[in-house]
Order: C-alpha cells, then structure tokens, then sequence
C-alpha cells in the first residue's frame, strides 16, 4: 500500500484523539478556514500527530514519497533558502539540510497516510500550529509567502498611494465605458485625476514603473444600461475602443492592460454574451501581443450572479484573471469562506492556478478578516491577490497583511 505522505505534531497534550466511526473528532483549521484531511490525528507518547499531505501541499511544501527507502522529503523556500527535511518512517531523527536532528516521535503509517510531528514540522518551515484540547482543534497559521499581490488605484487611492511601492502591480482606474458605450476619460468615478501640485498622474505610474511595481491601464466598464453590451455588439466601436486603449497604454508609459466589464450574462443570451466578450478580449490581445503589453482581467466569479465570462477561453489570451470574490451578499459584511472557496475551486476547474488572481474587496474585509482570505489563495496555489483598492485598506490591515505576504 502506498504511503502518501507525511504529518505534523504538536507536543505537550494529553488528550485521547482516538476517533469514534464516521465524522473525525478532531478539526484542522488553517488559514482560518477548515482543511479537509485523510486520517485522524492520533498521540504518540504525549505527541500529538496529525497527517502530512494535505497541510504540505495547503503550504505549498513540496513532497516525495521513496517506497524503496520509507522516507519523505520536504522541500519549501524559506525566506530566500531552499529547506530539506528527510524523515522516514518509524526513526526519531530527520534530516534537515544534511544535519541530523531529533524529533520527539517517529513519523508513523496509519490506514496508508504518514504522521509525523507537527512542531517540528512547523519549526523548519515557518507555520504557526496550536492544539486545543477542549474543542479538539488543531490551528495552523501559514508563514509568510512571497506572492504576487496587486492593487486598483482609483476614486480615493490617493491617501494611500505609499503603499504601491510595496506591490507587485497596480492598475490605475483612470477611464470607464460611458452610457453611450464609448471609452471616456471623464466619467464618474473613474476618470483621469487632475495634476496635484508637482504629483500628476503620469508621474504616479513612472514612479511606479522605476521602483519595480508594473502600471496597468484599466478600462471599467459596467452594464447597467447595456453600455458594455453596446461596446461588445458593435465592430466599429469595438476597434475604436481598442485603439485608444493600446494608444493610451503606450502613450501614459503602462506595463499592461486591466480590463474590469462587469455585469455581463445577469439575464439575456448569456452564450452571445460570453462570446463578444471574448471576441474583445482576443482583438485585444491581438494588438497588445506584438508591444508586450499584458492583459489583466477582473471577472465575476463563477459561482456568482452573472455568467457573461467565459474563464476557459479567456484564459487562452489573457496574461491573468482576477476571481472578483465578493459581492455575494450585503457587500459590506465579510465574504463567506465557504463561497469564496467555491468560486476558487471552480475557476480552476476552467483555468490554471497560475494564471488565476484571487480579488479581495476591502469594501467588505477588514483587519480580521483579510488574512483568511489571502490564506485560501496560498492554499490553492494561485498567482497571487488583487485588492480592491487603495484608499479603503488602512493602516491595521496593511499591518495584518505583512503577517502572511511579503510586502517590502
């Protein structure tokens, strides 16, 4: 029978973890959020073992199994070094980066799964592990990652346009789809700001190019009363507007294009929808490509009201998507977890993790809250987060996102 992996452990209780038939007594909890696991978490001698691979791969901790010698090698970036933990099943000691080391309970087979200790485990590799005796829970806190994190500068971005330096991209909101379906650069809302003092916009986006964040032009657009439909509905529009896009990204200095068309398939032929929307986007890439201009899309989740998006295709030409996880009820409170992982989990069903941002909105996170958030995009894997948007994130939750993502 195949070992699939191996465990953690977390020293120092003493309660029984034996599991009666049927649901497991004992829960797994990471990033704050449920973590499904294979097998019960059992003591050994006063060590608490809890099982390897699904936290491995939630960490994004590469893991080999080697029938043949009985061990398991980890493997994860830590900080700028690569860390490697050998242990084999049944020896108190590992092997970290060559040197031997002590655990205090050898990694153990039960039902085809590997435990092994879990403070140790944490220790190499950065998490943050806790036991609660009384509710049974084991708490697992990820390390820092280094992600690709992006943020939209639009409407009140102002105050907080320190923070882009700390970025990866952003994507300036400067322009929207007016009523009448044509690309405006003085709209409400989002619209090309005026100069302040010595500060103007282009000097913004140059600045952030020179300190390493990419500028993005974003177009946004949304089809209240069928603007975005009429752009998409008609060819010669359509080309006028692409145009003026790549002119302008050229023109104003930009890495790329962000394209966020919202409302599309709420009612209607939602297939004719999806298709003139990719029909754009294709057009799109078909004059950005040559330049080496990117394409970053901000789409309504799959799992959401609308359904004009065709993830699968848009994917084809599209450099990344953004899952606009949010809005699914008041959107103000906290976005439930559970449907943000579905709209996580069904994205990758039509799309790579690596092109798949996860959006977060701080019109309904907060300090408490955004880190579970940015857990779920550690934990599949994905390109990174996009957060919408300076202005509203505050100092506190900037504070609590340095705890889980690097932003230096």
């Amino acid at each position: 029978m195949a070992v699939t992996a191996a465990a953690l452990l977390l020293s120092g209780s003493q309660a029984a973890l034996a599991a009666p038939a049927g649901k497991p007594s004992v829960s797994i909890m990471l990033d704050g959020y449920p973590l499904s696991f294979p097998s019960e978490p059992v003591i050994v001698n006063s060590t608490n073992m809890v099982p390897f691979r699904a936290i491995a791969e939630a960490l994004r901790i590469t893991v080999v199994w080697d029938p043949g010698k009985r061990t398991i090698t980890a493997t994860k970036t830590v900080k700028g070094k690569m860390k490697k933990v050998v242990l084999q099943l049944n020896s108190k000691q590992a092997i970290v980066n060559g040197t031997a080391v002590a655990l205090q309970a050898a990694p153990i087979n039960q039902a085809g799964n590997t435990l092994v200790p879990l403070a140790f485990f944490s220790s190499q590799f950065g998490a943050g592990v806790a036991w609660n005796g009384a509710t049974k829970v084991v708490t697992i806190q990820s390390p820092i990652e280094d992600i690709y994190t992006m943020a939209y500068y639009a409407m009140s971005s102002f105050k907080e346009r320190a923070y882009i330096d700390s970025l990866d991209a952003v994507s300036f909101g400067w322009s929207r789809i007016s009523k009448e379906g044509e690309l405006i650069f003085d709209g409400i809302d989002f619209y090309w700001p005026q100069a302040a003092g010595e500060i103007t916009p282009e000097s913004i986006v140059a600045n952030a190019a020179a300190k390493g964040t990419d500028p993005y032009f974003m177009v946004f657009g949304t089809d209240g009363s069928g603007e975005v439909t009429k752009l998409l509905g008609d060819a010669n529009l359509s080309a006028k507007t692409i145009d003026t896009i790549v002119r302008t990204t050229q023109e104003k200095g930009f890495k790329g294009v962000a394209i966020d068309f919202e409302g599309l398939g709420l009612t209607g032929d939602r297939k004719l929808a999806q298709q003139q929307f990719t029909g754009f986007i294709q057009q799109l890439h078909a004059k950005t490509k040559p330049l080496g201009l990117k394409i970053s899309l901000a789409l309504h989740p799959l799992n959401g009201a609308y359904h004009g998006y065709d993830y699968k295709e848009l994917a084809k030409v599209a450099d990344e998507l953004v899952i606009m996880a949010y809005h699914y009820e008041d959107g103000e409170s906290p976005e439930p977890m559970n449907r943000v992982d579905e709209g996580i989990r069904l994205a990758l069903k039509e799309v790579k993790k690596e092109q798949l941002l996860l959006g977060i909105s701080f019109g309904s996170e907060n300090a408490q809250t955004v880190n579970d958030k940015i857990g779920l995009a550690k934990r599949y894997g994905l390109k990174g987060v996009a957060l919408w948007r300076l202005g509203l994130i505050g100092d506190a939750a900037y504070q609590e996102m340095k705890r889980t993502i690097e932003l230096e």
